[in-house]
């Protein structure tokens, strides 16, 4: 919980993309249609832009602040509301002054424009609520509660990025693959999106990968999933807490993308009964330390096992083969 030495506005900012288009040189500017933006995820999808091509994007920002923000005899002045669009792989941050709708009113509206090239993949967009505060002018009194997610490739509004599953016979793939022909899969969580490598050459893998069905293939099938998606959680875990950007005086910070979302998803199970600053610091301080970075290792496996649906998988597993071996007997 952070700590303010000055007067913060209560209550609830909600934040509101209305509206989307693309715009590329010399051609009439795309307006997106609403499957472009998903209110329950809070996601804007560009990668739906028929415009291929496109440089600049325009959001039609809408917020709703508390009404005491603007009510005279505050602790404050100068309020102005603010869209905020940061993408810290590319290091930007675009910002637009939002106008009230009414006079004194909750309902704020404007446009914020972002070009292409300042997105690397995934931005966030927030609202602030700026003014003058002990006549310290720009603190921030409040913000939205959630943001949203600005996707420059996805042509899907979804919050939560699946894993690539890629095919290839590892023993003639790329180089660094056929170190491990012996195996059916390997993750890699390098890349934009974590990858699993499927290994073709690895005797029934194609069988089990095309079964479908409550037959034994199908059954294989669903268990084998869910183990690759524990991989892919271990693994992006791993990378990412081995690359935390660290502050000045030694504290942790969250990366955005795939890799903050698992973190934010796994730690609570990790270092349960922790906020989550404090667990992701604790963990940090496991890994650099001397001591307790092996300790963790379970737990780590532990929530990766539920995140990816083990449990589940093997349960049904168990039940269809002793289902279809109790068929065969009757």
């Amino acid at each position: 919980m952070k700590v303010f030495p000055y007067s913060r506005l209560r209550g609830t900012v909600s934040l509101r993309v209305d509206a989307v288009s693309v715009k590329a040189p010399e051609q009439p500017r795309e307006q997106l249609d609403s499957r472009a933006r998903s209110v329950t995820e809070r996601v804007v999808a560009l990668g739906l832009a028929e415009t291929e091509d496109w440089e600049t994007a325009a959001l039609t920002v809408s917020a709703t602040i508390p009404s005491k923000a603007t009510e005279p005899g505050g602790p404050w002045s100068d309020v102005v509301v603010v869209a905020v669009l940061t993408d810290r792989t590319t290091n930007t941050r675009v910002t637009t002054r939002l106008v009230p709708e009414s006079e004194g009113g909750r309902e704020w509206r404007g446009e914020l424009q972002v070009l292409r090239a300042d997105l690397f993949e995934r931005g966030v967009l927030t609202v602030q609520v700026v003014a003058t505060v002990d006549g310290v002018p720009g603190r921030i009194i409040a913000e939205a509660t959630d943001d949203w997610v600005v996707d420059a490739r996805s042509d899907a509004p979804v919050r939560e990025q699946t894993f690539d599953i890629k095919e290839v016979g590892f023993a003639k793939g790329p180089r660094w693959l056929q170190n491990f022909v012996d195996i059916p899969w390997i993750v890699n969580a390098a890349g934009r999106l974590p990858t699993v490598h499927i290994n073709t050459d690895f005797e029934g893998m194609t069988d089990v990968l095309n079964a479908e069905g409550r037959g034994p293939e199908g059954l294989v099938n669903e268990l084998m999933v869910s183990q690759m998606a524990a991989d892919v959680w271990i693994a992006v875990f791993h990378s990412a807490i081995g690359e935390l950007e660290i502050e000045d005086d030694g504290t942790p910070l969250f990366p955005y993308g795939w890799q903050g979302e698992v973190l934010r998803e796994m730690l609570p199970d990790v270092v349960p009964d922790r906020t989550l600053e404090d667990a992701l610091r604790e963990v940090h301080r496991r890994r650099v330390g001397a001591t307790g970075w092996t300790e963790l290792q379970p737990r780590i496996q532990y929530a990766a096992m539920r995140r990816a649906g083990v449990p589940a998988a093997l349960t049904e597993t168990v039940r269809g083969l002793d289902k279809l071996k109790r068929e065969d007997e009757a």
